[in-house]
């Protein structure tokens, strides 16, 4: 049975295909992996970073003693496949991203951090408060938050991926976004797929970017479709 690798979001776990992978069961053998850090995993004492959680994904491969693998990576989960197709082409074959962030910029970057304040989404939106609580524990989460915003931060600064680098991916690579993401635009991932060598491009309609919003059995039709 075909092997295929979920990988989660930037401040997100596995859980967030809780829905999907049942879905996929009877075609793929399916593994969502937590990077560390998240779903309850040890929050490492270096900083977050995009070959941080690549390394995670070799070290997972190499633990299952598996040379090469299909992934399905949503939003930073896509950036950290595509990173690993480029340092790494013989671990990784094809690759589907979804609502992947690809233009990162020193503007963009601290909006989208100045959104990852623990007491502030404490305050204001408590009930999000409790899922991040829920979904890397209590002590955890926390320390996720400001992770993830000094890596976003440090993208704004240096990108871990260019579009020369894009542009030297062989594998084939599906980028797709839904029209109504409010955080990824249309117009950044059209960029990526005509850099990509072998590149496909997929626009979701009435999609929004938060995982828990999609129509996971849509999502599921385009794995089928994509990887088979």
């Amino acid at each position: 049975m075909q092997h295929l690798l979920l990988l989660h979001g930037a401040i997100g776990s596995s859980t967030q295909f809780d829905a999907l992978a049942p879905l996929l069961k009877e075609q793929f053998k399916i593994t969502a992996l937590d990077f560390c850090g998240h779903g309850g995993m040890p929050v490492p004492t270096n900083e977050f970073s995009i070959e941080l959680f690549a390394n995670d994904v070799l070290k997972w491969l190499d633990q299952n003693k598996i040379q090469t693998i299909d992934i399905f990576g949503y939003s930073m989960g896509g950036y950290v496949a595509l990173y690993l197709a480029k340092h790494y082409p013989e671990r990784v074959g094809k690759i589907f991203t979804f609502a992947t962030k690809f233009n990162w910029t020193p503007d963009g970057a601290v909006k989208e951090a100045a959104m990852l304040n623990a007491d502030k989404i404490e305050e204001k939106v408590p009930a999000f408060a409790k899922a991040l609580e829920l979904r890397h524990g209590t002590e955890n989460w926390k320390n996720v938050l400001p992770k993830t915003a000094d890596m976003m931060l440090a993208l704004g600064k240096q990108p871990a991926l260019t579009h020369d680098q894009l542009r030297e991916i062989n594998h084939s690579v599906l980028v797709s976004v839904g029209d109504r993401d409010n955080m990824v635009c249309l117009e950044e991932t059209i960029a990526v797929y005509r850099s990509l060598k072998n590149g496909q491009l997929l626009v979701l309609p009435n999609t929004q970017h938060p995982f828990e919003k999609v129509n996971v059995q849509r999502i599921a039709s385009e794995i089928f479709h994509y990887f088979n």
